[in-house]
């Protein structure tokens, strides 16, 4: 499903280039989790992103399913891969309804007939109540909004999906139940999952198999 080999990432900063990314490779199967753990600036999160094309500058091999992500169209991408991110407020239009949320992706593909019923069935899938269709980011808790963040990502139904630090920003009381949910939907679907946190505890309840990253490296493979 996943193969990387050599990545070396760059980021610009005061007219400097600066590698934060240096030499990852690593490999995940379908249907396997990965999980990629290390401190705040290790350089973890901005794998993720090369993996999905927001990385401007850098070098080696990405390979999604023997494909790489710049050989996709962005529709071709967003079907093979999707993202869940730290911050499920900063994540979400704060002026669109969760109902708006959800029907974006299946609009720009052209499923918007299956609107409704892909809607409320996503809705079901993560444990959200149905009346929770027509409200605001602002109007949800900090849980659900994750889950409105989770269910977008399925949409359409990719195989791929990436974590970035899906918990960090919850109450400790919510991260169980948004790691079992993201369990849960893993093995119903047949997901791959490659999730990164700082928190060992989180990436060993998730994942199948891991490594640390430290100043840009893997020192743990």
């Amino acid at each position: 499903m996943i193969e990387v080999r050599d990545l070396r990432v760059w980021h610009h900063t005061a007219g400097r280039r600066v590698e934060t990314v240096r030499g990852v490779s690593f490999s995940v199967a379908p249907g396997e989790s990965f999980g990629l753990v290390g401190n705040s600036g290790c350089g973890k999160s901005t794998v993720l992103r090369a993996l999905v094309g927001l990385a401007p500058d850098w070098s080696g091999s990405v390979r999604l399913g023997g494909v790489a992500p710049s050989d996709l169209s962005p529709k071709a991408l967003a079907r093979r891969v999707q993202m869940v991110f730290q911050d499920p407020y900063g994540s979400l239009h704060p002026r669109h309804t969760v109902d708006q949320a959800l029907s974006e992706p299946l609009l720009i593909h052209g499923l918007g007939r299956e609107r409704d019923a892909r809607v409320c069935r996503a809705l079901a899938d993560v444990g959200l109540d149905p009346q929770v269709r027509f409200r605001l980011p602002h109007q949800l808790s900090g849980g659900q909004r994750q889950r409105v963040a989770i269910a977008r990502a399925l949409m359409l139904d990719p195989p791929l999906v990436l974590l970035d630090e899906p918990t960090s920003a919850l109450d400790v009381s919510v991260q169980a139940e948004i790691l079992n949910l993201l369990q849960r939907l893993r093995h119903e679907r047949g997901l791959t999952l490659v999730l990164v946190s700082h928190n060992l505890a989180v990436v060993h309840h998730l994942t199948d198999r891991r490594a640390r990253m430290q100043d840009g490296q893997l020192i743990e493979p």
